[in-house]
C-alpha cells in the first residue's frame, strides 16, 4: 500500500461519493464549507441519478459497485470516500442478516478495496441506521480500518440535537489514516452520543456524559424550531372545511409555488388524508401540529402507508387549548415532498425533475440523510487539529424557511 498523493494547501479535497442518492451527502459537504471536488459519485438507482443530475449537472456512475477494482478507485486519486450504504440489513423491522444480506455485499467490497488500493483514501465517512453499531458489518469495517492504519470516532446523533424538530437518529463513523488526526483525540475509538465535540473547539470533553444516550428529549425539544418553520405553505386551516375538503373560495395560498407541478386545487387535495384511512388507522397515526417541536422520521414508504412511516400534519387545531378534537375535524394531511426535504435540511435550491412521481419523491427522500447533522460531522472530519476557529451552525435552521 502506497501513500495517497499529498494535497497542496490551495487544492480542493478530492471526494468519491458512494450511494449518492439524491445528493444529501454532497449538500452536506457544501454546508460544511469544505473546499472539495466530487470527482465521482456512484449509485445504481436510475431515478435517484435523475434527481442528482438535475441538481448538480453530473450523472453518477450507475454500474455495479461490486465490479469496481482497486485500480479503478486509485485512478480517481481521491482524498476521502463518503458512504451511505443500504440500511435494510440493520433495521429493527428487517431480517437483520447484517453482512449476510445481499444488500451489504457492495459495502463489504468497498472495504476490501481499501486494503487492496495503492492510493487508499486519507479519510472515510460512513452513515447508517442505529443498529449498525452492533452489527458484524461494523465489526468487519473497524477491523479493516485499524489494519489499514486508520483511527476512528463514531457518533449517534439526531437532527433534534441541531434544532431541527425531526427525530431521525443515525450512526456515523469518521475515520482518518495516520498521520492525520482528529481535533479531539480523546474520542478516538469511542462511540459518542453528543454533538458537543463538533461545535466547540476547546471544550473540556467529559467522556462519561458524551458516551451515554440522552436520557430525555425535553431539553432538546425546547431548543428546536416549531414544525411551521419547515412548512411549504401555511394557513391551510382557512382552506379546509370540517370534512377535510379543500374549499375553493380562498386565495390565501400561492399554489403555483408548490413543488409538484400544477398549481390547481386538485393537486393540493392529494395531500389530504382520506377519511377511510383515518377511520382504520387513526389510533396508530402520529399527529403533529404547526407549533409542535418534534416530528417522526419519514421513511421511504411515506404516503403509501400511514402506520410507522412518518408524521401527519393537523392543519386545524382546537380553539380551546387542551380540548380534544376528533381526527376527522383536524384537516389531516401529509407533509409535502418539499417539507420532508426541509426536515432533512436540504437547501431551497434542491428540486425534483418534473417527471419524478410523488411516490418516487417520498421514497427517495426516505432513503436520504440529514444535512443539518452530516454537515457539522464532515466539517469536523476535514478539520485539522491546528485549525483556528470552529464550525458554527448556519442560520438556515435558526429561522423559518422562506419558500
Amino acid at each position: 500500500m502506497e501513500e495517497s498523493f499529498l494535497k497542496h494547501k490551495d487544492e480542493p479535497w478530492r471526494i468519491l461519493e458512494f450511494y449518492s442518492g439524491i445528493g444529501g451527502m454532497r449538500y452536506s459537504l457544501m454546508k460544511a464549507g469544505v473546499k472539495a471536488e466530487v470527482v465521482e459519485a456512484f449509485d445504481i438507482n436510475d431515478t435517484a441519478n435523475d434527481v442528482y443530475e438535475h441538481n448538480f449537472g453530473h450523472r453518477p456512475y450507475q454500474g455495479n459497485i461490486q465490479s469496481l477494482t482497486s485500480s479503478d478507485l486509485d485512478s480517481y486519486r481521491a482524498d476521502a470516500w463518503l458512504l451511505s450504504p443500504p440500511c435494510q440489513p440493520y433495521t429493527r423491522q428487517g431480517l437483520q442478516k447484517h453482512s449476510g444480506d445481499a444488500r451489504a455485499f457492495s459495502f463489504l467490497r468497498i472495504l476490501e478495496l481499501i486494503q487492496e488500493a495503492k492510493r487508499p483514501p486519507s479519510m472515510l465517512f460512513v452513515e447508517n441506521v442505529v443498529g449498525f453499531e452492533t452489527s458484524d458489518t461494523r465489526a468487519k469495517m473497524i477491523e479493516i480500518l485499524v489494519n489499514s492504519g486508520f483511527i476512528t470516532q463514531e457518533f449517534i446523533l439526531s437532527p433534534l440535537q441541531f434544532g431541527v424538530p425531526y427525530s431521525r437518529p443515525r450512526y456515523f463513523c469518521l475515520a482518518k489514516r495516520k498521520p492525520l488526526s482528529f481535533q479531539h483525540q480523546v474520542l478516538n475509538n469511542r462511540l459518542i452520543w453528543s454533538p458537543i465535540p463538533l461545535l466547540q473547539c476547546n471544550a473540556n470533553i467529559l467522556l462519561g456524559q458524551l458516551e451515554e444516550p440522552p436520557e430525555s428529549l425535553d431539553k432538546l425539544l425546547d431548543s428546536c424550531e416549531p414544525v411551521e418553520c419547515f412548512l411549504e405553505f401555511k394557513g391551510l386551516s382557512d382552506l379546509v372545511d370540517a370534512e377535510g375538503r379543500i374549499t375553493t373560495s380562498s386565495s390565501a395560498i400561492d399554489f403555483g409555488a408548490l413543488d409538484h407541478g400544477s398549481g390547481s386545487l386538485s393537486m393540493l387535495d392529494q395531500y389530504l388524508v382520506p377519511q377511510n384511512l383515518i377511520d382504520r388507522w387513526g389510533s396508530a397515526m402520529d399527529i403533529v401540529y404547526p407549533d409542535s417541536k418534534r416530528c417522526c422520521c419519514f421513511t421511504k414508504s411515506y404516503y403509501r402507508y400511514v402506520k410507522g412511516t412518518g408524521s401527519l400534519l393537523a392543519t386545524i387545531q382546537p380553539v380551546e387549548k387542551g380540548k380534544t378534537c376528533p381526527l376527522k375535524e383536524q384537516g389531516l394531511r401529509y407533509f409535502t415532498p418539499r417539507e420532508v426535504a426541509n426536515m432533512h435540511s436540504f437547501p431551497v435550491e434542491f428540486q425534483f425533475p418534473e417527471h419524478i412521481t410523488l411516490k418516487q419523491r417520498y421514497a427517495l427522500l426516505g432513503n436520504s440523510l440529514s444535512v443539518a447533522v452530516v454537515g457539522p460531522l464532515l466539517s469536523y472530519l476535514f478539520r485539522e487539529p491546528s485549525a483556528l476557529g470552529c464550525w458554527a451552525p448556519s442560520t438556515w435552521n435558526a429561522t423559518c424557511v422562506s419558500l
